[in-house]
């Protein structure tokens, strides 16, 4: 049975591709999850070892600084994490004739082109972690070895904490929400991602690992901030009596601008990305932004 060494199991997407990957492909992958207790990122050299021990056919790397705002003061770690970690993972990889899949972000952008990124776009990260992450995935390039490298938005899910667990809380605390309506993109849920990765395992890995390279993976769409918040708000109603959830104490979400909500790290105005890439290479497509955010408020029902 072939083997998968999978990162971040303790985060949103990696806690997302352990449910899945063990629900479709039990059969012919054994997955050696591992969190960041028994794979710690900050250090080359306890990352080679167990790497070699556990001698995987294809690695899986959702483990990240995501700490955006942090990432401003704590350069150092964000870059151990983000950057020199991911390189680490394909030097290894590529000592035993894996591949790898790494997750990236929408932040590699500067957020000014008034369309959606595509890959070929020119990268200009305008924070430290955007310029970390994209650091991560020049060092996996630079090893040479079958990758992919799947640039993300907005991530979300039932698990973890995130934009959704978020406005839910604050919903439930304040009659007034204020939230940023200039900035936009794609949210994106974890369990969409973990079914795409999924379908990506079979269709590259074990098809065609010359289609090397970056790919978007996102929901299909594009909201803002504030409508994303109102969307939230709207589907946490409808399930309000049916499922007997607390009333909500929101009576209003309004939209505000960036510069009404300043922040140490700067975020992108657009980080609307075009998936025509990876569904032309793999035919693999995601629903619809708020088809999946109906499925995860869905999962918080079942799970309440």
């Amino acid at each position: 049975m072939k083997k998968i060494l999978l990162t971040g199991v303790s985060g949103q997407v990696g806690h997302a591709l352990q449910q899945q990957l063990a629900l479709e492909l039990a059969n012919e992958w054994q997955v050696v999850a591992c969190d960041r207790h028994q794979l710690d990122l900050t250090q080359p050299d306890h990352i080679r070892r167990i790497v070699r021990e556990i001698a995987p056919d294809l690695i899986i790397n959702p483990a990240a600084y995501t700490a955006v705002d942090k990432a401003e003061s704590e350069r150092e770690l964000a870059y151990a994490i983000n950057a020199v970690a991911p390189g680490v993972l394909a030097e290894e990889a590529a000592r035993l004739n894996a591949g790898l899949i790494h997750f990236s972000t929408d932040y590699v952008y500067d957020g000014t082109k008034h369309s959606a990124y595509v890959e070929s776009d020119t990268v200009n990260p305008v924070s430290i972690y955007g310029a970390s992450k994209l650091a991560g995935e020049e060092a996996i390039r630079q090893v040479g070895l079958p990758h992919l490298v799947l640039r993300t938005s907005w991530v979300y899910g039932s698990y973890g904490k995130n934009f959704l667990k978020t406005i839910i809380r604050l919903a439930k605390e304040r009659e007034n929400l204020r939230i940023v309506a200039d900035q936009y993109g794609a949210p994106t849920s974890d369990a969409a991602i973990a079914k795409a990765v999924t379908e990506l395992v079979t269709r590259w890995h074990q098809e065609d690992m010359t289609q090397s390279g970056v790919y978007h993976l996102v929901n299909s769409g594009e909201i803002s901030w504030f409508g994303f918040a109102s969307e939230i708000v709207a589907q946490y109603h409808a399930l309000e009596s049916v499922r007997g959830w607390p009333a909500l104490a929101v009576k209003a979400v309004q939209p505000i601008a960036t510069a009404e909500y300043p922040t140490p790290a700067k975020r992108p105005a657009n980080s609307r990305l075009s998936t025509a890439k990876l569904e032309q290479t793999f035919g693999v497509t995601l629903p619809e932004w708020s088809i999946a955010l109906n499925q995860v408020m869905a999962e918080l029902a079942i799970g309440d």
